[in-house]
């Protein structure tokens, strides 16, 4: 597989989130908001960012177009399980910015599975 970045800012989902991609293959990385991911992908390169949507500092909305700044092509899976909006409207606003995909929180293992084999394909 290749490498991926999870950026959430929430610490327990980053840890659990890193499970599943490696149980898949992966090597992991992950930032705590947005700001810090849009660094950590200039120093390292990924071939997918997994991206929450409600963050301090820099929020998911800012950061996927700031990634898609420095990476037209890069695969970009967004996720929210809303705030105070429902999911369904910030994952419609990630997909008006052309993400690959979109998740909504809590989602599980197979869901994710099922994902990555739509963008692996």
């Amino acid at each position: 597989m290749g490498k991926v970045l999870i950026i959430d800012d929430d610490q327990l989902f980053r840890s659990s989130l890193t499970v599943m991609f490696e149980k898949e293959g992966y090597q992991v990385m992950t930032a705590c908001e947005g700001e810090e991911g849009v660094e950590l992908f200039r120093k390292h390169g990924f071939c997918l960012v997994i991206t929450d949507i409600i963050m301090p500092v820099m929020e998911g909305i800012e950061t996927i177009l700031r990634l898609r700044e420095l990476n037209p092509e890069l695969q970009i899976i967004a996720m929210s399980g809303g705030g105070k909006l429902m999911a369904e409207a910030y994952l419609n606003t990630a997909r008006l910015l052309k993400v690959n995909a979109i998740l909504k929180k809590p989602f599980s293992f197979k869901e994710l599975q099922e994902v990555l084999a739509k963008l692996n394909t």
